[in-house]
């Protein structure tokens, strides 16, 4: 058994067993973050989905209020005006062949990947390297477009990606240990506006059966969904 930090198990203490108002939590999770790095700031959703079953698959992007605080390296598989139009929309990365053999060669210095239409017919070969690592442009996420700088624009502003694994659990960036509580709040209501949302039709019972946060070093803070909305309620 790994023996936790004194840091850890006084956190561990202080959090107790409560489920906490968001404001009240996210001002918690910043209070126990003790690294000396910026940590990153998470929510699991556990939902009440079969994931196994096609029709209750729960995947998407939303855009953060505050950002995500992450710098998002972006690659756009794109030609001619596409990438002239990514190229001066901040890009990090444009290409077409060239670019797909710097992937093939193991080469991945960009953390999300846009297409354009044309292009998906030599990315798709792409896709059992790509897929595993989340990278493959995708048309529902609005990652396969011919606008490319607006998918550019949101992917650097602070959108980020949602997905329900085996276990019903989505993990969704909300921010860093630096943002203000209110921030971290707010993030957070809107990624809970999105889940609810999304909720797929053939889920059955409760939908959201519980929600926690945590930063990269910290235990997990229950969060009260009963409140979600109210996302400024201290709980207090």
């Amino acid at each position: 058994m790994t023996k936790k930090s004194k840091n850890y198990r006084a956190a561990i203490e202080k959090i107790g067993e409560e489920a906490y108002a968001p404001l009240a939590a996210m001002n918690l999770v910043k209070e126990v973050s003790s690294a000396k790095f910026d940590e990153t700031i998470t929510v699991d959703f556990r939902l009440g989905i079969d994931t196994r079953q096609a029709d209750q698959q729960l995947r998407g992007t939303v855009s953060l209020p505050n950002g995500s605080g992450k710098t998002v390296r972006v690659a756009v598989f794109a030609e001619g005006e596409a990438a002239r139009a990514a190229e001066e929309a901040g890009a990090d990365i444009v290409g077409s062949d060239e670019l797909m053999q710097q992937i093939q060669a193991g080469e991945f210095n960009f953390d999300a990947a846009v297409a354009t239409p044309d292009q998906m017919g030599k990315v798709g070969r792409l896709g059992k390297i790509l897929g595993p690592r989340g990278l493959m442009p995708n048309p529902k996420l609005g990652t396969v477009t011919n606008d490319v700088a607006k998918a550019i624009n949101e992917l650097k502003g602070g959108r980020v990606e949602y997905r329900a694994d085996r276990y019903g659990i989505a993990h969704v960036i909300i921010g860093k240990a630096s943002f203000t509580a209110e921030q971290l709040a707010e993030n957070y209501g809107a990624v809970y506006d999105e889940i609810l949302r999304m909720k797929p039709a053939a889920a059955k019972g409760k939908y959201v059966k519980s929600v926690c946060v945590s930063s990269t070093m910290s235990p997990g803070i229950s969060v009260d969904s009963s409140v979600n909305r109210n996302y400024t309620e201290s709980g207090e």
